[in-house]
Parts: structure tokens; sequence; C-alpha cells
């Protein structure tokens, strides 16, 4: 196979990467024993059976001193009402906000979220200016009805949903 060097400006990557909508996500880990979160939407299911999912952790982050092999790591997929929380656990500490961690598992969890995995790291892997954290899930819990927070083009967005369409009765299958 022939090696070719890439002509791909970051800026222009990240731009085409930012027209892929993605909910919002913040990772929770013990940082020294104190519960810690990072914002991430680099989040995704990767196994049924077993069941596993992968989380793409900039290879600067804290997390990594902090979640190897054996680590637990929790997912908080965020509500919408949960913007500030992802900006400040993104790097724009909002002075006075308490993130309300729930440490009764073996990962912290950030209550009022729509969703919570825990899981177990069984692999890392190095992926250029990232690293890659695969791990088996070991609890989930669906909370509230809410709407999801929305990541898109570089901006938090709002979706607007409805019940589909009913096709076979409307078109007579």
């Amino acid at each position: 196979m022939k090696s070719t060097t890439s002509t791909i400006e970051p800026a222009q990557f990240r731009n085409v990467m930012g027209h892929f909508a993605s909910g919002v996500t913040v990772i929770t880990y013990h940082r020294g024993g104190v519960p810690a979160g990072m914002t991430a939407n680099a989040f995704m299911s990767v196994s049924m059976n077993p069941p596993l999912i992968l989380v793409s952790v900039r290879e600067t982050s804290q997390f990594i001193g902090h979640v190897g092999l054996g680590s637990y790591y929790g997912v908080n997929i965020l509500a919408e009402h949960q913007q500030d929380l992802s900006l400040h656990l993104g790097g724009r500490s909002i002075e006075g906000l308490e993130v309300p961690f729930d440490q009764t598992l073996a990962a912290p969890l950030i209550q009022g979220s729509l969703a919570h995995i825990v899981a177990r790291v069984i692999d890392i892997h190095a992926a250029g200016d990232h690293v890659l954290y695969i791990a088996r899930v070991e609890h989930l819990h669906c909370g509230d009805e809410a709407k999801p927070l929305i990541f898109y083009s570089g901006a938090y967005k709002q979706i607007h949903t409805h019940d589909p369409v009913q096709w076979s009765s409307e078109f007579g299958w």
C-alpha cells in the first residue's frame, strides 16, 4: 500500500466533522480519590455482546494520568438543561457551579443526566493525538425523560421531535 502525506488542514477537518450532530456526555472518573469529569462527544457503543463502549480522550487530558486498565469511568448522557455542566467540565469554568456527583458506584456519576453508564477499562489504544479507552459496561441507568443536549457545527443545539409517520396506515402498507 502506498503511503501518502496528508494535506488535510486541522481546521478544515474539525469543520467537516462538526457537521455530524452528536449528543454530549461527561466522562467521570476519580482523580486522586476526588470525583472529576470532562465533556466529550467522542463516545460510542462498540459491541452488544459483550457490552462494550469507547471514549476518545485527548492525549493531554488529565483523565489519562488517572484511568488505566482495570479502572472505571462513568458516562453521563446530558440533558438540555445541563449545558452549564458541559461548559464547566469542558474547560469553561463557571464560578460557583457545583457538580452534583453521585458517588455510590465504582465511578462518580452526575445526577439529573438522561442516562448513566459505568464501565471498566479493558483496552487502551493510542490514536493520533487521542487515546481510545474501550470498557466493558457494568451498570446502566436511564433517568427522567428530557430533551438531550446536542452539539452540532461547533455549538449547542436544540432538537424538536415528533412521532414518526405511521407509514403502514397512511400508505396502506
